[in-house]
């Protein structure tokens, strides 16, 4: 984009980011054009604001225009600053793991309210939920799987340099030997059916594997959630002992409560509710022993 490229103040970089990033059908140019160039600048948001005549140099300029052009081509704002706050920690973020979303801040809030001894954190990702277990429940023994080998490089990294490497065990696979007081997951809940309809930041950009989970997305979720004394396991998602569990927290797509409540009493747990996002989405269900 040549003219976000071009050096001149704040305001003027601003406005021709936005003109093009509107154009190309991003949902937010402005929050995202002034979260590029604050990176770009080394100053935050605030500054762009109190300071909207300011000049913008010339290598901060090309380094916005690069930005703004991996915008224009949808890649997300969290790949292209290789971060993304969740909660009251930041994770190193690229196109290995999701992008950590705020209605998964949820499946923590229940860890605080359960307070559970130990929590096992199923399909980590970036690490996000278990790190911000660890960082907010310091008594809580905490471990996090992955089947994704690339994951289980980003959310080992994360835990290093937010300095809680010594307090989450990172094993590959779905379950491993141990008791859990918790079971946490946010798993792949997308369903085939819905894929093309989604935004291209997450169908072009975003691992497809910790996304899609069959016809109706909830494979994994059936996987992990056999009836119980069924015996049913997956080669992906061992099926969820119900014996060693105390309660289990599953972020679920938008319409997939019911249904993932349902898996939820099979597989075991008398008490089960839901809990809704801030858009009013029934987005986790809880159930308990």
């Amino acid at each position: 984009m040549p003219a976000a490229a071009a050096a001149g103040s704040v305001r003027e970089a601003l406005d021709a980011a936005v003109d093009g990033l509107a154009a190309a059908g991003v949902g937010e140019p402005r929050l995202d054009a002034e979260l590029l160039l604050g990176e770009a600048m080394g100053s935050g948001r605030a500054r762009l604001t109190a300071e909207p005549s300011a000049e913008v140099p010339a290598g901060p300029a090309r380094a916005f225009g690069e930005m703004v052009r991996r915008r224009l081509r949808r890649e997300p704002v969290a790949y292209i600053l290789g971060r993304k706050g969740f909660r009251h920690i930041e994770l190193a973020v690229d196109r290995r793991v999701l992008i950590p979303r705020p209605e998964t801040e949820l499946l923590v809030e229940v860890a605080l309210e359960l307070q559970p001894a130990s929590v096992l954190d199923v399909g980590t990702g970036s690490g996000a939920i278990a790190l911000a277990v660890a960082d907010e429940l310091p008594g809580c023994a905490v471990t996090a799987t992955d089947t994704s080998a690339a994951a289980l490089e980003v959310a080992p990294a994360n835990a290093e340099r937010l300095g809680l490497a010594d307090r989450v065990r990172f094993d590959a696979g779905t379950l491993p030997e141990g008791e859990f007081d918790l079971v946490l997951a946010n798993l792949p809940y997308v369903a085939e059916r819905d894929w093309p309809a989604l935004q291209p930041e997450v169908t072009q950009w975003e691992p497809r594997e910790a996304l899609l989970a069959g016809p109706d997305g909830l494979d994994a979720y059936r996987a992990l959630l056999p009836p119980s004394g069924s015996g049913r396991t997956s080669s992906r998602y061992a099926g969820l002992s119900t014996t060693s569990t105390r309660a289990v927290a599953l972020e679920v797509g938008e319409g997939q409560a019911p249904a993932v409540a349902e898996l939820v009493r099979a597989a075991g747990f008398a008490e089960v509710e839901t809990r809704p996002d801030l858009a009013g989405i029934e987005r986790v269900v809880v159930g308990t022993r």
